[in-house]
């Protein structure tokens, strides 16, 4: 029993380190989805043709962004673990190997949504002005892309340092300077034209190359600089180094385009009943958004507690640092459900002042008030195998859950049983149940007493 002291004393010092840690990055993460709703209101003050080109050309942007977010989320693993075995000195080293592999995706993905964007949305149909303005949009926004596969890469960087806070220093700036500058842009100003969705793009990727930039900046010259130069060596493309970024990073992003793409399906099941059900979907989707992003900053944060831990081979601290932040999860989980179950209505009501869109997403967050649980789990589980540098078999769980589970149940319950768009989003909560489950007990597998340390071995 004199034990028992000791182990709850160990879990609430890991649960605190990890809160700390966590707190600047939700922050920067509610900022980064912030500039996204100043994006949507800049648009909406122009007129409908205009909003609708900016969320038409946001919801396929997000996709390439996504993709990058993933992959160069191998670096704060990386780091993270690097730190912990005691090794910071190969840490510049592989950052300066990360700065190589940044540019080429974010130029790729670049490309791919300069050449390719327009041409989706005219493919499936779009009104020909709708789909100028949609790949307008797009265009503007693809010069952004290596300007946020590099921010993210020197995000992954402070945060595998654990710090944090300077990751929210300059989401805020992103977030502050997206206002003067997508006004000037987008409705005219100091001899510009108003630039309209064209603008909105541009507005974005103008100030994602400030953000990136000041970024770089301070960490080449900040007080930790001297700690960030390599001493020898990664000034050229390693070919071993990259590919041991992608083979790590790859199935992140793969796993994040899954549920990505299973809640983008959603969406065109449900616009199949109406203007009024896809509204509804869409105002609930955003409120879950909003909640999503403190478990998402607190599974960063478990990403680097686990990490560190596995770095010094800490079989106890890895499987602690995990359950302390999956605490926590549950903890914020229950506050965001309580919330939408308690007040799904006004929630609504803050959206729209149309009564048939206010009861149907009122429907839809009364469920999702049921999925916080899971969809704080499964991103919290998420986040402790990255930490262990698991990511392809999470990646597996993920094809399974969000589409043998979420969209065919979905599927089943939206148009087989008629319940509509309710029966579409309680597809969705299956699938993240599945993956919460999954998940989790993967973790708690691969953290088994006397096993932590050849499984990080053998997945490293």
């Amino acid at each position: 029993m004199s034990s028992l002291p000791k182990r709850r004393a160990a879990f609430a010092t890991e649960a605190r380190a990890t809160l700390i840690l966590a707190i600047p990055l939700i922050i920067g993460q509610l900022c980064s989805m912030g500039q996204g709703v100043v994006e949507t209101m800049l648009a909406g003050h122009v007129d409908a043709h205009t909003l609708g080109a900016v969320a038409i050309g946001a919801n396929l942007f997000v996709l390439p962004v996504m993709a990058v977010n993933g992959v160069m989320m191998a670096v704060p693993a990386m780091v993270a673990q690097l730190d912990g075995a005691g090794r910071r000195g190969e840490v510049a080293v592989l950052f300066r190997q990360s700065l190589w592999l940044c540019f080429a995706l974010g130029l790729a993905l670049a490309l791919v949504t300069w050449l390719g964007g327009g041409a989706v949305i005219s493919a499936i149909g779009a009104p020909a002005a709708l789909a100028e303005d949609v790949g307008a949009f797009l265009s503007a926004s693809a010069l952004g892309l290596p300007a946020i596969a590099l921010y993210f890469t020197c995000r992954g960087l402070a945060t595998g340092l654990s710090r944090a806070r300077t990751t929210m220093v300059f989401a805020l700036l992103g977030l502050v300077l997206l206002v003067p500058v997508g006004s000037v842009l987008v409705y005219g100003g100091f001899g510009l034209p108003p630039l309209g969705a064209t603008g909105c793009g541009l507005a974005g990727a103008v100030v994602n190359w400030i953000q990136a930039i000041a970024f770089r900046v301070w960490l080449r010259f900040g007080p930790d600089s001297a700690a960030l130069r390599p001493k020898a060596g990664g000034r050229w493309p390693d070919s071993r180094a990259i590919l041991a970024m992608l083979r790590l990073g790859l199935p992140m992003a793969g796993s994040i385009l899954l549920e990505v793409g299973a809640f983008s399906f959603a969406s065109l099941a449900i616009s199949r009943f109406g203007a009024v059900a896809a509204a509804s979907y869409q105002v609930a989707l955003n409120v879950v958004g909003v909640t999503f992003m403190v478990p998402l900053g607190l599974s960063m944060a478990m990403t680097v507690r686990v990490g560190l831990a596995a770095g010094r081979r800490d079989t106890i601290g890895a499987r602690l640092a995990g359950l302390a932040g999956l605490a926590i999860v549950l903890l914020t989980q229950t506050l965001s459900a309580a919330t939408l179950v308690t007040a799904p209505r006004w929630i609504a009501a803050l959206y729209t002042p149309d009564a048939a869109v206010t009861s149907g997403a009122a429907v839809m967050l009364l469920l999702a008030g049921l999925f916080q649980f899971s969809d704080g789990i499964q991103v919290a589980a998420s986040g402790a195998l990255r930490g262990l540098k698991d990511t392809r078999v999470p990646m597996a769980i993920c094809l399974v859950a969000y589409w043998g589970v979420a969209v065919p149940l979905g599927l089943a319950l939206a148009f087989g049983w008629d319940m509509r768009a309710p029966g579409m989003w309680i597809g969705l909560i299956g699938g993240l149940t599945a993956a919460a489950g999954l998940l989790f007990a993967r973790f708690m597998r691969l953290t088994r007493p006397a096993r932590v340390r050849e499984a990080v071995t053998a997945i490293a």
